[in-house]
């Protein structure tokens, strides 16, 4: 199997590597390739690197032509996802929702059958509407996302299915619960810069700040592996699937964990912000179940190990960040 990657960022980095240590070649696509960044993650020399935008369909074409594309993951997103979104929602509009568009209709034209593409836990929680019971005669019987980026996501998700209920396409959403991981480039969430930083203080030395909100968090080699189980199932069909880790750190967990991993480390936790519905007194954690059963997924990165391996790379890949 041959795999174009758009996107090689946190997520997209390592779903490359994984596949180059399976013995493949990926392709991997990015609008600005972040060469340095990247060979930190994985051997440049084992993947191609082309430059891409995936809002011009011919150069999509073009790449997929190129590498005799068999599946597609598709991980690009407008930079800093719901604040970044917020921010500027015509660009990230465009970008989230034709995006994926593009991918899609690339994989019609080109006979590709498997599309793997980032969504977002937001979904689990960004949400209004719903009090009608279900009743799809009243107007608000269905949730809606509040947020321009949870609105981009629900469009991911929508319009992936149907191309592939009307083109035979196998199509999967992926949707990750906030991803801490190793990168040393710009890009991503803003939690995850957040937990980039606390753990980067940790190491050097200087005050950590934990996040003054319960969250869920999952490790950017679980989503990868995920993405690549979503890749490689064989009976995959067309769904969305939860991809964390399976459980809400509060402030003060994440904390405790944080000096187990790394002792001696110096932390804060930031004041919950005014008015924040992040406590997690009532906010469950996202039911991994269906991933489990479906793709096979397991996280192997529990906090403890999450922080550890984290740590490490720091150590060696960024010493005195």
């Amino acid at each position: 199997m041959t795999v174009l990657i758009i996107g090689a960022g946190l997520v997209g980095s390592q779903v490359a590597k994984i596949l180059v240590d399976a013995g493949e070649r990926p392709l991997v696509m990015d609008q600005r390739l972040q060469r340095e960044v990247l060979a930190k993650i994985v051997n440049l020399d084992r993947i191609d690197l082309i430059e891409g935008d995936v809002l011009r369909p011919l150069t999509l074409s073009a790449a997929i032509a190129r590498g005799r594309i068999d599946a597609i993951v598709h991980t690009a997103a407008y930079p800093l996802l719901t604040l970044g979104a917020q921010r500027n929602p015509y660009a990230a509009l465009e970008l989230n929702i034709m995006g994926l568009v593009n991918v899609m209709e690339a994989a019609r034209v080109h006979g590709i059958k498997r599309v793997v593409a980032s969504s977002s836990s937001v979904l689990n929680r960004y949400q209004s509407g719903g009090e009608d019971g279900g009743d799809l005669s009243k107007e608000e019987a269905v949730p809606r996302p509040n947020t321009f980026y949870a609105s981009t996501k629900q469009a991911v998700e929508s319009i992936g299915l149907n191309y592939a209920k009307s083109f035979g396409i196998e199509f999967a959403a992926l949707r990750y619960c906030p991803v801490a991981g190793p990168w040393s480039g710009p890009g991503g969430g803003g939690p995850s810069g957040i937990f980039r930083a606390m753990v980067e203080n940790a190491v050097n030395g200087r005050e950590a700040v934990v996040p003054g909100t319960a969250m869920e968090w999952v490790y950017s080699v679980d989503a990868a592996m995920a993405t690549v189980l979503a890749l490689r199932a064989k009976s995959l069909g067309s769904g969305v699937f939860n991809i964390t880790m399976g459980r809400i750190f509060r402030p003060d967990e994440l904390e405790a964990e944080l000096k187990r991993a790394i002792p001696g480390a110096k932390t804060r936790v930031e004041a919950q912000p005014e008015g924040s519905t992040w406590s997690g007194g009532d906010w469950k954690p996202a039911d991994i179940s269906r991933a489990k059963k479906i793709l096979g997924y397991e996280p192997q990165y529990p906090m403890p190990r999450l922080l550890e391996d984290y740590a490490a790379w720091i150590r060696r890949a960024m010493p005195g960040a």
